[in-house]
């Protein structure tokens, strides 16, 4: 049999582009921002994750400039030979800081980061408590380690108990969850979570991709949110949120990075983080320690949004997070529903099976703390327009 057989013939993406409905790989033309030019056209960008806005941000540009100009394109190694900067250190011992953790170690990807920091930790004799709804990249970090894998129900703390009570006392546990579930935007339930590591002897980790700028009084995160900083015992986080960058990190204890940094496969044997993506994200760091009013906009705009589509009878997710996905049922409608408002100058992201349950495809929209409300008016005319013509109730 020929291994491309799989490749041939109708799947949905070939079937989505034959009716001119395809949503994916749409091209800018612009900086990332709340507005951008899309294919030609002028679009209210409520599809991206730049949280605090910072990706056009004349300080974080300029930092990734004179960081490249210092220091060249490239660092042509991974982290344990040559490719160690100085600002890598410092944006480690910065972000631990603020973080309020021992220490911090960066990875060049958030996807990597996870796979990076699990396939590290959980051994042959070690059990990962999974909630079903975590991130792909949780996932690939399971498979990718020596442990086994045991998934929860999404968010059930009586699903994850049962299961922690059947882990032989021999064998360690780690409960990984997202600090904020990326597609419904609902926080993990930590308290919960924390009382039952207590209790039966496990570590937790938290993947605050989303969290961190969005989350606690200063941005923290998910734990900040709760009061529950020093109950964490590893946060991970990306830069390509919050802070207007690529890569992401690890921040634990000193003991627990020291170990990840010398046996961790994907952080050993890639390449670094570019200059410019660290100074970005440093820049990014001290405007959101400096300026944690933005994520206090950044909820206020997202609550004016939530407020409104509620108001129009739109029936969405509910959470206090910026990520607002909006129900339209079938996977078909929601790739319809994104072709209608890309042409209205609105931009969202589908979300199809087996993402979702079939017959639950939502339209997956998240907001800035730029943003303005002249912008969300407008987005929300559209999402309502384009709703009433699909028939979406």
């Amino acid at each position: 049999m020929d291994i491309f057989e799989k490749t041939r013939g109708e799947h949905i993406y070939t079937t989505a582009k034959e009716q001119g409905v395809y949503p994916y790989f749409h091209a800018l033309t612009s900086g990332q921002d709340t507005e951008v030019v899309m294919e030609g056209r002028n679009t209210i960008m409520i599809g991206s994750n730049n949280y605090l806005g910072l990706t056009s941000d004349p300080r974080v540009i300029e930092a990734g400039v004179e960081a490249l100009k210092k220091y060249g394109s490239g660092n042509s190694g991974s982290r344990f030979l040559n490719g160690t900067l100085d600002i890598h250190k410092k944006l480690e011992e910065e972000l631990a800081a603020f973080l309020c953790k021992e220490a911090v170690m960066t990875f060049s990807t958030g996807f990597q980061s996870n796979l990076g920091i699990i396939s590290a930790i959980a051994g042959m004799h070690d059990v990962i408590m999974c909630d079903k709804e975590n991130h792909a990249s949780i996932y690939d970090a399971c498979r990718l380690s020596y442990g086994e894998m045991i998934r929860y129900k999404h968010s059930d703390m009586e699903d994850l108990e049962k299961k922690l009570q059947a882990v032989p006392s021999n064998k360690g546990i780690l409960i990984v969850t997202d600090g904020v579930f990326s597609m419904s935007g609902e926080i993990c339930k930590l308290p919960e979570i924390v009382a039952l590591a207590k209790k039966y002897g496990a570590r937790i980790m938290v993947d605050d991709a989303h969290g961190l700028g969005v989350l606690g009084a200063h941005g923290r995160g998910t734990a900040e949110h709760f009061g529950l900083e020093d109950e964490v015992d590893i946060y991970m986080g990306t830069f390509s949120k919050s802070l207007a960058s690529l890569g992401g990190y690890m921040a634990a204890s000193r003991e627990v990075v020291d170990y990840v940094m010398h046996t961790s496969r994907p952080y050993i044997f890639s390449a670094s983080i570019t200059p410019a993506s660290v100074a970005c994200a440093r820049e990014s760091l001290r405007i959101l320690a400096n300026e944690p009013e933005r994520v206090q906009n950044l909820l206020d705009i997202s609550k004016y949004m939530r407020d409104g589509l509620k108001k129009l009878g739109i029936k969405l997710i509910d959470s206090t997070t910026p990520i607002i996905p909006i129900y339209v049922y079938e996977d078909e409608k929601a790739f319809i529903a994104c072709k209608l408002l890309l042409e209205r100058g609105v931009y969202v992201n589908p979300v199809i099976s087996p993402a979702t349950p079939k017959g639950m495809a939502l339209l997956r929209t998240s907001y800035t703390a730029t943003h303005t409300k002249e912008q969300m008016d407008r987005a929300m005319a559209a999402i309502k327009e384009v709703l009433d013509i699909l028939g979406v109730e």
